[in-house]
């Protein structure tokens, strides 16, 4: 390639207005002496431009210009004749008019048909390396227009072609270099081979060489609480990173605003110039950190003057979660409505079935907590608690009807209002049967009637019952029957320690294995089987907790007649009488002991009844 010739050297013809006035004096000369010859006269000429030099840009002067040709005279014996293109701009317009003294590359002093070969074209690139080796030499800054994206990286017209490398485009990684085309740049040549035509050059030393001016003077100036401006560089989820000049600061997105905000952009834009605030500077790790929201004061001091408990205030629902809606107060100042607070009557699965982001809603103080910074809103209490009604509106023992909305392991819940349930626990559904699931007695969906047992209104829960709709069928058995008294029954279920006799419809008792019989009965199955028809003592009736003690040997005795006997205060429940199993003292008082009392008292000559004796042997 000519771009690849040797460097030029120095331009040493003397001007042509010079060299003509030199010819022409030597004519003259040989005109008035007549004494030489052509050849003599044309062995002068070429002595006197002997110091053209093929290869070196030397000046001349442009003579005429044509349409595809301008003629300049460089001081040579014949002229030169260079393309007119060579002298166009961009628009095609010729740039040179004639006289104008140009510089150009002799190529040849004579061709085959005897003319000079020149070049502006090439004098001017010759210039322009000149010009590049200087500045790659003295480690200068020069200017480049990015022209073109290329492989790996940039075209950069210095004068020109020139490589920038991706890697070296900025102090960080460039996404996007098309973005840079047609870009001026500063930039410094790190690379030269002129026989290639080759240069490589380099902006990020430009970029680090002048941040490390600016970070100088910026290393003084980040003291916390300082206030600096600076450029947005770069946004994340997190955050944004800000140029403070030679170094960046983080501006995280909890220090942008007192106010919530979902993601930076919200507030800021890549190449905005904002105030910052110092917040913190780790000289050690160069980390700084920013805020944006500290340029103004904080909403949160004295906001439990400004929003006391118990007042009722407008908001703005900015946020739903699944556990409730967060309401802004003011900017910067938000609280939360707790999905239990929405609603007295409506079960709220979801924030959103009762409110929408940026409704306007009112809301009642609950609590606050400027320490915190956190505020407790309801909903529901800008309206009258229906508690309270229901309170004054039912009072114990009133007979209600409702809907049976949903069923437990533990019960029935019962609407009986709008959004007003109670409960019916399963040991309130009847007075005689062993309720293993509520589903035994009722149906989802069912409409029933249901006694009030209480209501607690602080609490919100209202107790109902289904067996109390009917008279309690233990009461009246225990009111028809005494204790001492012999009755018939049938075995309903034998255990290991006694067997069960139903006495009455829905009423039974327990026949303890040691009042079986007179004799040790080991297995309660030897004795006796489901479905016989047994007649027993009664040995006390417990209504309250259903339990009925029973004595099959005693019935069988003499003095079995039922007799009345004088009222004597309660005696404790045993723990088999309390819950239905059987300890060790509740063996000793049902397994005859007080046979072997009356026994005693008999040999003692005493002579007590046997329901006295029964009682002593259980006090014993």
């Amino acid at each position: 390639m000519e771009d690849s010739e040797t460097m030029p050297g120095k331009t040493a013809v003397e001007s042509s207005d010079a060299e003509q006035q030199a010819v022409a004096t030597t004519a003259l000369v040989f005109s008035e002496e007549e004494m030489l010859d052509e050849a003599t006269l044309m062995q002068l000429i070429d002595e006197s431009l002997q110091e053209l030099v093929e290869g070196e840009v030397v000046k001349g002067r442009v003579l005429e210009i044509s349409k595809d040709e301008v003629i300049v005279d460089i001081g040579y014996k014949s002229e030169g004749i260079i393309r007119a293109a060579e002298f166009a701009d961009e628009d095609g317009n010729i740039t040179v008019a004639a006289g104008d003294e140009v510089e150009v590359l002799l190529e040849r002093c004579e061709d085959k048909e005897g003319n000079v070969v020149v070049s502006r074209e090439k004098a001017e690139k010759m210039k322009v390396w000149g010009k590049i080796e200087d500045a790659y030499r003295s480690d200068e800054i020069i200017t480049g227009l990015v022209v073109d994206r290329v492989k790996g990286g940039l075209a950069v017209n210095i004068g020109v072609r020139a490589f920038l490398p991706g890697s070296q485009v900025d102090i960080r990684p460039v996404r996007n270099l098309e973005s840079m085309v047609n870009e001026e740049i500063r930039v410094k040549v790190i690379k030269l081979n002129k026989r290639r035509a080759n240069v490589v050059v380099s902006r990020k030393i430009v970029l680090e060489a002048e941040r490390a001016e600016e970070k100088k003077e910026t290393l003084t100036k980040l003291i916390p609480g300082n206030v600096l401006k600076g450029v947005v560089k770069n946004i994340t989820d997190y955050g944004a990173f800000v140029d403070l000049g030679g170094i960046d600061g983080l501006l995280h997105i909890t220090d942008m605003s007192w106010g919530r905000i979902s993601h930076p952009t919200e507030l800021l834009n890549i190449g905005d110039e904002i105030d910052i605030v110092i917040l913190n500077f780790d000289p050690e790790r160069e980390r700084v950190s920013l805020g944006y929201k500290q340029r103004m004061p904080d909403p949160w001091v004295g906001v439990s003057e400004k929003y006391p408990a118990g007042s009722r205030i407008p908001g703005r629902a900015v946020s739903l979660t699944n556990y409730g809606a967060f309401i802004e107060l003011e900017e910067g100042v938000e609280g939360l409505v707790h999905i239990s607070e929405m609603s007295w009557r409506k079960r709220i699965q979801h924030p959103s079935k009762l409110v929408e982001v940026g409704d306007e809603v009112d809301v009642v103080v609950l609590d606050v907590d400027e320490d915190n910074r956190r505020i407790s809103l309801g909903m529901k209490q800008t309206e009258p608690n229906p508690w309270r009604l229901i309170a004054d509106k039912y009072e114990e023992g009133n007979i209600i009807t409702g809907r049976v909305r949903n069923l437990t392991d533990f019960g029935a819940f019962v609407e009986i209002e709008e959004g007003i349930d109670g409960l019916i626990h399963i040991s309130d559904m009847s007075w005689t049967k062993r309720i293993e699931h509520p589903s035994e007695v009722l149906q989802k969906g069912e409409e029933v009637q249901v006694a009030v047992l209480s209501v607690d209104a602080e609490r919100q829960r209202l107790s109902l019952g289904l067996k109390q709709l009917r008279p309690n069928v233990w009461d009246k058995y225990a009111e028809a029957h005494q204790q001492g008294q012999v009755v018939e029954g049938q075995v309903t279920k034998l255990t290991n320690f006694g067997a069960f006799i139903e006495l009455d419809d829905g009423i039974e008792g327990l026949v303890h294995v040691s009042e079986i019989a007179d004799r040790h009965v080991k297995n309660p199955a030897d004795e006796l089987e489901v479905g016989d028809t047994l007649k027993v003592k009664i040995l006390k009736i417990d209504a309250d907790s259903h339990k009925i003690s029973l004595s099959a040997k005693e019935a069988e005795s003499p003095s079995h007649a039922p007799e009345l006997e004088p009222e004597v205060a309660a005696e404790p429940l045993t723990k088999y009488e309390q819950d239905g199993k059987v300890s060790l003292g509740d063996v000793i008082d049902l397994s005859g002991l007080g046979a072997l009392s009356r026994g005693t008292d008999e040999e003692s000559g005493e002579g007590e009844e046997s329901g006295e004796g029964e009682e002593s042997g259980e006090e014993e």
